[in-house]
């Protein structure tokens, strides 16, 4: 063991020590030099039957903690390897743990659970949002340190791993019984986020009701059999943290999260007083005027909840990590309330992240207009027809959702072929004309390129020049409306001409002369006028295409040889 008032390394003096577990001794140390405090954690080679195995399992701890940093997790700072110990020095975190809080005092103040209940899951959505995901997988009151200041801690990574796929052999036997859940002891699968959710789950159990779950009768039982006065939201929220089955947990922290946020709308009192409150606000109409104030009571009601609803999958779409789960959300949440354009954008946001579209992005896209099935309360699904719904109540926004699909398939469908970009486009371009000019060009330009692949296909050359040259009115006309929009979309517009000029120089050549020059010249010129920094790089790019087709340009005449 160390002694009191030793050196560590040369500058971290032992105080005392503060800490003993099975396998090591936590000191506390004092850097002279910086003037701070750190936790020194010591393994001796002597005190373990097989020290590797355990060195293995520190090393990994001190290799996840290094690349992390969260405001309640502990910060790993130096690691000392000799020849009689494994020597961590990490952050001190002043405070005692959540289990001594529970032998002294009993259950928990239920505010202060959820608010550690908050700072645990944002530590949690934080690991989980990792490259790889880390699943932590001990979560329990004595891996949890209360400092003076109200906030938490979350300590000991020995058992965290990070996520790998279809990896089953990862979790034998790891984790506390009693807080861990059913996937921690093989044979259900291996362990993921909603591992976490349910160790959350069982540890927020403990700390509301007092009652451990390592201990008879080993069970997770609704918090209000125990102490009646806790809330029915937050007994439905650790119910369902702590359901055997993952798919029946919350799938993500973010989602746990919310729900924490807005526990008391779930909680059962809560729902009586909205309703007391709601009938005491309607009796008085209800003697006026019966039958209207009935039915503008229901129809509110059904509003309300919707609208609920809405945000709440809008809300945990948003910060699902699994692209494909976010988009279901999405396409749920249109389905709710179609004639709301929040989630649509969100929805084409998420298809576009990675800055293009792939063809089964393509596919969901699509599937807006074939219509959203949404499951009714019987269980049997229905087909919605969400864009008919926007469209007769909300055109504007229907307008603005169409134009936005049209730009995503403009700027970044990569099909191969400009013809079949531009048909995409221009099938969701047609529907926003009316309120954006150059949704109105796009369509022309698209009308234009299936006229000269016809006439180019039949072998009809004057109709394709004229085709060409009609096709190259409309061009410049784009590039005059750009100038009504902002730089963002202005470098769009600028891209798309440059590119269309890229693909067809030499007709362009042929037909216009000298003009596509000119026009590349303009826009290079409008380009240099772009100050936004965020926009520096995309300017370069284009600035250096520009380039590129202003040489292919030349390799051309007039006369096209």
């Amino acid at each position: 063991m160390l002694e009191i008032g030793s050196l560590v390394d040369g500058k971290y003096k032992i105080l005392n020590k503060v800490g003993q577990g099975g396998m090591s001794v936590v000191y506390l140390a004092m850097n002279e030099k910086a003037n701070k405090q750190w936790a020194v954690k010591e393994v001796r080679k002597d005190g373990v039957l097989d020290f590797e195995a355990v060195k293995q399992g520190l090393v990994a701890e001190t290799d996840i903690l290094k690349r992390l940093s969260h405001p309640n997790l502990p910060s790993i700072i130096d690691v000392i390897d000799t020849d009689e110990s494994f020597i961590i020095i990490m952050d001190y975190i002043q405070g005692n743990s959540l289990n001594k809080a529970l032998e002294e005092y009993g259950a928990q103040p239920q505010d202060k659970v959820i608010e550690w209940a908050k700072q645990l899951c944002d530590v949690l959505g934080y690991l989980h949002t990792r490259t790889p995901p880390i699943i932590y997988r001990d979560m329990k009151p004595a891996n949890i340190m209360l400092k003076p200041d109200g906030n938490v801690t979350l300590i000991d990574f020995g058992t965290a791993r990070e996520y790998k796929e279809k990896n089953l052999a990862d979790t034998t036997c790891l984790g506390t019984v009693g807080y861990a859940a059913p996937e921690q002891f093989g044979g259900m699968g291996q362990t993921d986020a909603r591992t976490d959710i349910y160790c959350l789950g069982a540890t927020l159990y403990h700390l509301v009701t007092g009652m451990n779950p390592c201990e008879p009768p080993y069970e997770i039982k609704p918090i209000r059999e125990i102490n009646p006065n806790l809330s029915g939201g937050l007994e439905r929220i650790i119910l369902k943290c702590t359901q055997r089955d993952p798919n029946d947990r919350y799938q993500s922290a973010a989602e746990l999260m919310y729900a924490l946020e807005h526990y008391e709308e779930i909680d059962d009192i809560y729902r009586r007083k909205q309703k007391k409150k709601l009938v005491g606000f309607l009796i008085p109409a209800i003697l006026a005027l019966v039958f209207t104030g009935v039915a503008i009571w229901g129809y509110s009601s059904r509003e309300a909840e919707l609208s609920a609803n809405y945000d709440y999958q809008v809300a945990v779409a948003a910060q699902q990590e699994d692209d494909e789960l976010a988009i279901n959300q999405y396409l749920d949440a249109i389905a709710t309330a179609p004639t709301r354009v929040e989630a649509y954008q969100e929805l084409i946001n998420r298809l576009l992240k990675d800055d293009k579209l792939t063809v089964e992005e393509n596919k969901r896209l699509n599937q807006l207009k074939i219509g959203v099935d949404q499951e009714n309360n019987k269980g049997f699904k229905n087909t919605v027809d969400v864009l008919g719904a926007l469209e007769r109540e909300n055109s504007d926004g229907y307008q603005d959702v169409c134009n936005e699909i049209g730009e995503a398939y403009l700027y970044y469908y990569n099909v191969g072929v400009e013809k079949d970009k531009y048909e995409a486009a221009s099938s969701w371009f047609q529907r926003a004309q009316d309120k954006y000019p150059a949704a109105k060009l796009y369509c022309d330009i698209a009308d234009c390129m299936e006229s000269i692949s016809k006439y180019e296909s039949s072998g009809q050359v004057a109709k394709q020049a004229e085709e060409f040259q009609k096709l190259w009115g409309k061009i410049k006309e784009l590039c005059e409306e750009a100038r009504n929009y902002g730089d963002d979309d202005k470098m769009h517009i600028w891209r798309e001409i440059v590119e269309m000029i890229d693909n067809n120089p030499k007709a362009f050549r042929q037909v216009v002369g000298e003009e596509p020059l000119d026009l590349l010249e303009e826009i290079k010129t409008g380009s240099e006028a772009v100050t936004n920094t965020f926009l520096q790089e995309k300017v370069e790019s284009l600035r250096g295409y520009i380039e590129s087709v202003v040489n292919k340009l030349n390799e051309y005449k007039e006369t096209g040889s």
